[in-house]
């Protein structure tokens, strides 16, 4: 039996700083740490700036802050939650930092985007569809439980694609990310097949290995599909980026064949809400300068 995540409070100005992100003015993280422990998770480097000595995955810090005093301040602005913790983490159900944040800044007018793998996010369904153009994404980068639950310790995917289709059908703007994409692992095109009727953005973004996780997910690898490993070691041994050249070219066939536009680095397409999603390839993002981000995204009003 694994061990209950080491917990507590820590008093913080604020959850919302602003961003480098290209994507977004302002951070929104409402806990520091993460117990969905997914074994790629990038966000690990933040334990260069905690003073904890757990493994990434098994600690959890609650944020409290004070009452924001003047929520109309963000409006207008581009908030997304969850860019180093996921926002609906499980302990989310009983500590609602999350929830205590959103109906802080209701009202607001601010563009919020929330990235989770969680359905958790269901509770807060009526305070979120409030926002202007608000965005709701989920990560899946598998249809197979059990590489899933190798993996992370989130819910399962049906839970998130049913959480998917429920914002959907409420009229909220949903993302499927597929991400990380494991080379010869994950499925892309039956994922897409999968998503495509209950969202309005499917974004593609390939494994990084870097820092602490990549003899992680290697030695993963090994053990579990050694027949890949050759494949692995080509790419994050040797930077042989021909696997993801080719599968760029197989799914600008594939969604040709289906019906849906596909762009690259860039979903500044402007859609209806019911028009089908579009397909936006990011597997080389790390090339993009901020600049270029900021002219073509603006997170919850396109798709």
């Amino acid at each position: 039996m694994n061990a209950a995540p080491v917990i507590k409070h820590i008093a913080v100005r604020s959850a919302i700083t602003k961003s480098n992100l290209p994507v977004a003015d302002y951070s929104v993280n409402p806990y520091t740490g993460c117990t969905h422990a997914c074994k790629y998770c990038y966000a690990s480097f933040m334990k260069r700036f905690t003073r904890h000595t757990e493994p990434w995955g098994t600690f959890l810090d609650i944020k409290d802050w004070p009452e924001i005093k003047h929520p109309e301040k963000y409006a207008g602005k581009e908030l997304f939650f969850g860019s180093v913790t996921d926002p609906y983490n499980p302990e989310e159900a009983v500590y609602e930092r999350t929830r205590s944040l959103l109906l802080q800044l209701k009202g607001c007018a601010a563009k919020i985007s929330i990235a989770t793998k969680s359905d958790l996010v269901l509770r807060d369904l009526d305070i979120i569809r409030s926002f202007p153009n608000a965005r709701v994404s989920w990560s899946i980068n598998t249809l197979d439980n059990r590489f899933q639950q190798d993996m992370d310790k989130a819910v399962s995917i049906d839970r998130r694609l049913t959480a998917m289709e429920t914002f959907y059908r409420a009229g909220v703007r949903t993302t499927c990310f597929i991400s990380p994409i494991f080379p010869g692992i994950t499925d892309v095109e039956a994922i897409i097949k999968r998503a495509q009727n209950q969202c309005h953005l499917i974004w593609l973004e390939n494994l990084n290995l870097r820092g602490s996780y990549k003899p992680v997910i290697m030695d993963y690898i090994e053990k579990n599909y050694p027949d890949l490993l050759p494949l692995y070691q080509s790419i994050y041994a040797d930077g042989d980026r021909s696997y993801w050249e080719l599968l760029e070219a197989k799914l600008q066939a594939f969604t040709a064949d289906i019906g849906l536009d596909y762009a690259t680095n860039d979903d500044s397409m402007n859609r209806p809400f019911d028009a089908p999603p579009v397909v936006v390839n990011y597997f080389y993002h790390e090339q993009i300068k901020k600049s270029a981000w900021r002219k073509h995204l603006t997170i919850g009003s396109t798709v």
